[in-house]
């Protein structure tokens, strides 16, 4: 039975705003950072924990608010969540020294990682008849702020100090009694949760992501151990912190598979292009953010009609028309990239709108695909594989970045020089997602004609 909201419009707008700010929060930073490395006399190294303990315990937090949704009320969990991150944010900008803001980061991580847990959780539960269009409108709010954010950190940054993004984050309080207002009152449901199972998946996280944000193979080794002993756990005690028939259901396996790699070309698109317009074609920070800005206003006008477009055409339907249009755009990119970089800035928005498109089908499906019990855990599971694709991304980019310098694209098409790396890497991206595309197609589409010829007639 979907729960009762007094005020949907209010609710959705609610969520929108929320995750705004946070999406934002995370985006601002990125130009922080020589800044922060600066005031406080950092080597790379160092200044790196900036971002990394923020998407570490990010990436942790979101799969553990996912699970706890599954037991406690939303209004409980959105109240404790924000209330950490704004404290955090005001301790940051009072911040005295590096070390406290970089516990004021990952303090602001614990408490905003709720966010997207619970705003990718609550179309789901709250606009059932309509889940399509909300989620499709959640994702382009956040394509959209994953634009924005850079070009709002800089001018803070450059206008007034970095500090002042911590103040900035903090606001994200007022949202709060909205959100209060507008989501229904709950009660707290029994259930076992398995805190050795979330540690031993936190201690496979973190060893990973540090591992490849920091260069560190290792921990790789780490990382195997306890990945090892969390497979252990998981098939040894009767409910583990995630369900093992999650990744033995081949549609919900196909669905998550698909959507790390789309968003592990996504991410590495948004990551690489500043980069790439700097380097390649010497421009400002304020003028790539402009050249930037169309590809992220595409992308939130694509994602309320793509919503729709999951409820009146179906999900799949949704998410193959995004991946096509991944192709075409990283072919398109690979072949222009060198061009005058306006024209380049009108060809990624064929990629750019791709995002909240594969963002809302993929949600769509596994909605479709979890029980009603495991919502929060199995959402929990795509945020992460999400934000382990996005660090994933920019460690793999960097590296080819530094150490591939071809002189010309590999298909022989385009501009030769500085910008042939970009080309290549365009061009590797278009192969990804032909491959998920594929292994979509054979895996969900495959085994769920299977499954209707073995039902019987009726």
């Amino acid at each position: 039975m979907d729960q009762r909201v007094k005020n949907p419009r209010g609710l959705l707008i609610s969520l929108c705003a929320v995750m705004m700010m946070s999406v934002m929060n995370g985006t601002m930073f990125n130009i922080a950072v020589p800044d922060i490395a600066e005031t406080y006399h950092l080597m790379p190294s160092e200044v790196s924990w900036v971002m990394t303990g923020y998407i570490m315990v990010y990436a942790i937090g979101a799969l553990t608010y996912g699970k706890l949704a599954d037991f406690y009320p939303y209004r409980t969990l959105i109240t404790y969540g924000l209330i950490i991150f704004s404290a955090s944010s005001l301790f940051g900008f009072f911040a005295q020294n590096y070390a406290m803001v970089l516990a004021a980061r990952v303090l602001q991580a614990l408490g905003g990682a709720m966010i997207p847990a619970l705003v990718f959780l609550a179309p789901l539960k709250y606009f059932k008849h309509e889940r399509g269009r909300v989620l499709g409108i959640v994702a382009s709010v956040m394509a959209f702020a994953s634009g924005i954010g850079p070009i709002a950190g800089g001018f803070i940054a450059g206008f007034l100090d970095w500090r002042y993004l911590f103040l900035t984050s903090a606001a994200i309080i007022v949202t709060l009694p909205f959100l209060r207002k507008n989501l229904p009152q709950e009660e707290a449901k029994k259930g076992y949760i398995d805190f050795i199972g979330a540690a031993l998946i936190a201690g496979f996280i973190s060893t990973l992501l540090i591992g490849i944000t920091l260069d560190m193979p290792l921990l790789f080794v780490a990382s195997g151990l306890f990945l090892a002993l969390n497979v252990w756990r998981m098939r040894t005690i009767a409910e583990p912190f995630i369900p093992t028939h999650l990744f033995k259901d081949v549609p919900y396996r196909t669905t998550i598979i698909t959507s790390f790699l789309a968003v592990l070309c996504l991410f590495g698109m948004m990551f690489m292009l500043p980069i790439m317009f700097r380097d390649a074609y010497q421009m400002e920070t304020m003028m790539i953010g402009l050249v930037l800005f169309p590809g992220a206003v595409s992308a939130a006008l694509m994602g309320q009609k793509g919503g729709s477009l999951v409820d009146t055409k179906g999900n799949t339907f949704v998410l193959y028309t995004a991946m096509i249009l991944l192709i075409s755009g990283f072919l398109l990119l690979s072949f222009i990239v060198g061009a005058h970089p306006y024209v380049v800035g009108a060809a990624m928005i064929v990629a750019y709108m791709s995002f909240p498109l594969v963002q809302a089908s993929s949600a769509d499906i596994l909605a479709n695909i979890l029980d009603d019990k495991e919502t929060g855990v199995g959402m929990g599971v795509f945020n992460l594989i999400n934000f382990i694709s996005g660090a994933l991304s920019g460690a793999l980019i960097g590296k080819a970045l530094d150490l591939y310098e071809p002189v010309s694209p590999l298909h022989g098409i385009g501009f030769q020089g500085d910008t042939a790396i970009y080309s290549n890497i365009f061009l590797f991206f278009a192969g990804i997602i032909a491959v998920g595309f594929v292994q979509f197609h054979w895996n969900y589409f495959k085994k769920k004609q299977t499954h209707q010829q073995k039902e019987p007639a009726s």
